[in-house]
């Protein structure tokens, strides 16, 4: 068995890899489109191949933003009926790309709503799970997708806030060190975790910066006497406008203004003429899914994602 990352030339078979499991892929359409962009790159994409029958037994897809230093999340593992041990045969070639890349990407799954009732779906995150659990990857993040849509109703401009740009990047540093504390977003308690709290927010401000999104459109929020309320990022990703961020800093909490500033997002991907708006946040925080269900977002699916414990 050869273990190894990708070369143009095996464009064609890797073409050939399908999933028909009810699990988000990195299929035939999205694989050409993300390699002629930069999304993927073949030595981000690894095999497992039996050298004897020149047939691709296993297949790994990482992705990230184009011109990414390294990859960002694992897109798709697969690996082919035929092959009796599909977790060990995924799990060593998970491991073998690991030490490649000196890191192990979070793996990242959507799935429909309801997921744990289809025994096909509950089959496909069982066999990946364990696979990834033998790699070293076992905490698992669950997450609620949502989307706007145009024709929805778009949120009025409020009174009691005033939304200010500021082009200065350590003012958005101090801005989301302050809404971080006592947050019940899981990515960012989970990096408090393991770094200071300023060098968390400059993580968040550089992942931000390199999104799709304008730099322009990332606003704070005020009160009229000009006390800071919170932060409101709206942003864009592959697939187009999304919810960036939006956080409300501990001493103005309790008084609703998370609406305000998800209206502010919703507002302005509204005015640029965005035919839908896409947003996540994890199932335990309840107050955010509750701000996403008054704006009008929908619940459409679900995100897994499996990271390094």
């Amino acid at each position: 068995m050869l273990f190894r990352s990708t070369v143009e030339a095996d464009l064609d078979r890797l073409l050939g890899c399908v999933i028909d499991e009810p699990v988000s892929w990195s299929h035939p359409d999205r694989l050409l489109t993300f390699l002629e962009d930069g999304q993927y790159r073949h030595d981000r994409i690894w095999i497992a191949e039996d050298e004897d029958e020149d047939k691709i037994l296993a297949r790994a897809v990482w992705w990230a933003f184009p011109g990414a230093a390294k990859p960002l999340a694992l897109d798709c593992l697969y690996v082919h009926p035929s092959v009796e041990d599909r977790v060990g045969l995924a799990a060593e070639l998970l491991t073998r790309a690991h030490e490649a890349f000196g890191d192990a990407p979070d793996y990242h799954v959507f799935l429909r709503n309801g997921w744990r009732d289809d025994p096909r779906a509950v089959a496909a995150v069982g066999w990946r799970r364990e696979a990834l659990a033998r790699a070293g990857m076992r905490q698992e993040l669950e997450r609620l997708r949502y989307d706007w849509t145009a024709g929805s109703p778009v949120p009025e401009p409020p009174d009691r806030v005033v939304f200010r740009a500021e082009p200065d990047d350590e003012v958005f540093v101090d801005a989301f060190r302050r809404v971080a504390v006592g947050t019940l977003d899981h990515h960012t308690r989970e990096a408090l975790g393991r770094m200071e709290a300023e060098a968390q927010a400059r993580d968040d401000v550089a992942g931000y910066r390199e999104m799709p999104g304008d730099r322009s459109w990332w606003r704070l929020a005020y009160t009229p006497g000009g006390e800071l309320i919170g932060l409101a990022v709206p942003s864009a990703n592959n697939g187009g406008p999304v919810v960036g961020y939006v956080g409300v800093v501990p001493e103005q909490r309790g008084h609703g203004y998370i609406d305000d500033l998800l209206g502010e997002i919703t507002r302005q991907h509204a005015e640029r003429g965005a035919q839908r708006v896409v947003a996540d946040t994890d199932t335990t925080n309840v107050p955010m899914a509750r701000a996403f269900e008054r704006a009008g977002y929908r619940n459409f699916a679900v995100r897994l994602v499996v990271s390094k414990a």
